[in-house]
Order: C-alpha cells, then sequence, then structure tokens
C-alpha cells in the first residue's frame, strides 16, 4: 500500500516582527485536504507567549495525537473483527522532550494511557485486553514511522456497559 497524505501550511511575517532577533510570532495555519483549517503555533512551553499561541496545536500534541489516534483507529479495528464491541475509548497520552540516543533533541518517550469501555456479553481478560494493545501497536503506521519509545499504559477501569 503506498498512499500520499498531504496538507498545505502557510506562516507569515508579522510587519511589527523583528526575525532577525527571533522575536517574530509562530502562529501559522494547516489546510488539510479537505479544506479545514487548523490554527498551529510552537509550544509556549518552549517558545513564551505571546510568540507562541497557546490556543493552537502544536506540533508535539499533534505528534502524540497521531500516535494516540492511530493506535486507538488500529484498537477499534482489531476489536472489532475479534466481535468484541467498544463503547468508549479514552486517551490522555503524553509526549516527553528529551535527548534522543543520537544526542539530538526529539520526543523521546510517548506513552499512552487508553481507558477502553466494552459493552455485551464478550468481555476481553485482562490479558486479551492487553494482547489487543500490542496488536494494535504493532499495525500503527504512525508508530512503525518513528524512533521515539511508545509504552501503552492500559487503565485497568473497565466498566462495562
Amino acid at each position: 500500500m503506498n498512499t500520499k497524505h498531504r496538507l498545505e501550511l502557510e506562516w507569515r511575517l508579522n510587519a511589527e516582527a523583528d526575525f532577525a532577533s527571533g522575536k517574530f510570532n509562530r502562529s501559522h495555519q494547516w489546510r488539510l485536504d479537505n479544506g479545514q483549517v487548523l490554527s498551529a503555533s510552537s509550544s509556549p512551553l518552549i517558545i513564551p507567549e505571546p510568540l507562541s499561541a497557546a490556543d493552537a496545536l502544536n506540533p508535539q500534541q499533534a505528534f502524540i495525537g497521531a500516535l494516540a489516534s492511530c493506535h486507538m483507529l488500529a484498537f477499534l479495528t482489531i476489536a472489532a473483527k475479534r466481535k468484541y464491541l467498544v463503547s468508549q475509548y479514552q486517551d490522555s497520552p503524553v509526549g516527553e522532550l528529551g535527548t534522543m540516543p543520537d544526542g539530538t533533541t526529539g520526543i523521546r518517550l510517548v506513552t499512552l494511557y487508553p481507558m477502553v469501555s466494552f459493552s455485551g456479553d464478550k468481555q476481553p481478560t485482562s490479558e486479551q485486553l492487553t494482547k489487543l494493545h500490542q496488536m494494535a501497536h504493532k499495525a500503527c503506521y504512525i508508530a512503525n514511522s518513528v524512533a521515539s519509545q511508545i509504552h501503552i499504559q492500559p487503565q485497568t477501569d473497565i466498566q462495562a456497559e
């Protein structure tokens, strides 16, 4: 399978900005192929406001969000094929910026904290749930594309609905 995924990214210099000194706004737009426009910026944890926009998506959030979303989508597909009825899936992933093995700075670790609720008579055991997450991790295209360590910590408060 070879598919291409695209977006358009645009940033413009504000007339009052001092680009040479690094005092310029990092806010920019992502235009998706479906026409949706997302506001993006650097993280205010790295580049303080007002040069970053706290209400915009930042690359670190997009990265961990892409990993978590991909894992969820793979998990849902695998669970459905095994006739489990997933009624809710939540996650609060965390990415840790740090030094990579080659000495560069990057998101060295992403931890997913998926909490899945199942409905119906067929409920996975703890071991089956772990296996479903392992299979989802191996099936996730994004996880297969990055050098970051990815840990999955399924939450144990699974309740049937």
